[in-house]
């Protein structure tokens, strides 16, 4: 669908097009889920455990090391339904109960290889991630959401796409949730446009939690919502600017300011707009980090360590991605392809570890 906009009294624009849609409609859809089939998982198979693979690290593995036809198809769908359509997708069935852990991050590096370029998330070069309770404190200046079991509230990564494999359940909660931020947007600008239009300004500053690019400060300064050829962007971490306000040269934020983020937050935990995704072992979701914003609820988990809660995560630069505005892509450093670079520190080699650390 073209991206329709439409003028508001307040000079501020809403879009209708892919990117704006309401939970509970995609609730009653199925055409954004992909279940594997037999070919497929034989495929991978194929690929995943031939026995001179299986002593590799898994950044010795590329793209031409994974012969997987079938699947190709599928995950070019995907990634322009993520990268330019309504911004997520969930692709079911990966074997993760028969393989070992290994084996299922192969599989799911395969998929991401096959999309992008997988792009370091933090500041030890991980670009394989693993979401899972360390038993850290989420108050910690230097310590983020997906480290601990809280709850992590509605909020964008650092790269063109995210996708997310479940390993393990937790015991209960931990459920994921998605809304469209181009509706959270439109809804800001039906309801309260001035509020909308703060959120357009680049005084919102962000911590880097530590971890700090070459040539940056310790901190960040971009808007939330950009306006960029005929579609709204948005990249948002609340915690990362509520962080940030400890830190020596940060502006304290307006009282305006703080009521277009409480504004913006009603907004995302409002059941009209948001959908929630209880995913399985063998799902993996992929999302797009600018037209949706991420959640997920608090969890408790099993006492047994094999049995926690777990996810491992990609960050994936993708070559056809959106042309994207300069305040979003200056943010964190570019790939050699132009696309954002995730958190790449100077002297960090990019590591690939099996385990949560």
């Amino acid at each position: 669908m073209s991206a329709a906009i439409e003028a508001s009294t307040s000079g501020l624009v809403r879009y209708e097009n892919e990117q704006a849609w309401y939970g509970p409609d995609m609730h009653a859809k199925s055409d954004w889920i992909h279940t594997l089939t037999e070919e497929q998982l034989a495929e991978l198979d194929a690929a995943v455990l031939a026995e001179d693979k299986q002593n590799l690290d898994i950044l010795q593995l590329t793209k031409d090391d994974f012969t997987i036809p079938s699947i190709e198809p599928v995950l070019k769908v995907m990634a322009d339904a993520v990268l330019h359509g309504r911004g997520f997708f969930l692709i079911r069935g990966l074997p993760v109960h028969r393989y070992t852990k290994k084996q299922s991050a192969m599989a799911f590096w395969a998929l991401g290889l096959h999309v992008g370029e997988p792009v370091s998330q933090n500041g030890k070069g991980h670009v394989l991630g693993h979401v899972t309770n360390l038993g850290l404190n989420y108050a910690d200046p230097e310590v983020r959401g997906y480290q601990t079991s809280a709850r992590l509230p509605y909020h964008t990564d650092s790269s063109d796409m995210v996708g997310l494999l479940c390993l393990q359940k937790a015991k209960a909660g931990g459920l994921s949730s998605i809304v469209s931020s181009t509706t959270v947007w439109n809804e800001l600008v039906r309801s309260r446009p001035d509020l909308a239009q703060v959120l357009l300004e680049e005084g919102f500053h962000r911590t880097r939690w530590g971890e700090i690019p070459a040539g940056q400060k310790p901190y960040t300064a971009s808007p939330v919502f950009a306006q960029y050829k005929d579609k709204v962007f948005s990249n948002y971490v609340r915690s990362a600017i509520q962080k940030a306000q400890a830190m020596e040269g940060v502006p304290r934020l307006t009282a305006q300011q703080i009521e277009a983020m409480d504004h913006l937050d009603a907004l995302t935990a409002d059941e009209r707009l948001h959908l929630d995704m209880d995913l399985a072992p063998g799902d993996i979701q992929y999302v797009s980090n600018y037209h949706v914003y991420h959640s997920r609820t608090s969890y408790e988990d099993y006492e047994q360590p094999d049995q926690r809660r777990h996810m491992l995560r990609l960050w994936l630069a993708c070559e056809n991605g959106p042309d994207l505005p300069e305040s979003l892509l200056g943010r964190h450093g570019v790939t050699q392809k132009g696309r954002p670079n995730g958190i790449l520190v100077p002297g960090v080699s990019l590591v690939a570890p099996l385990e949560a650390a």
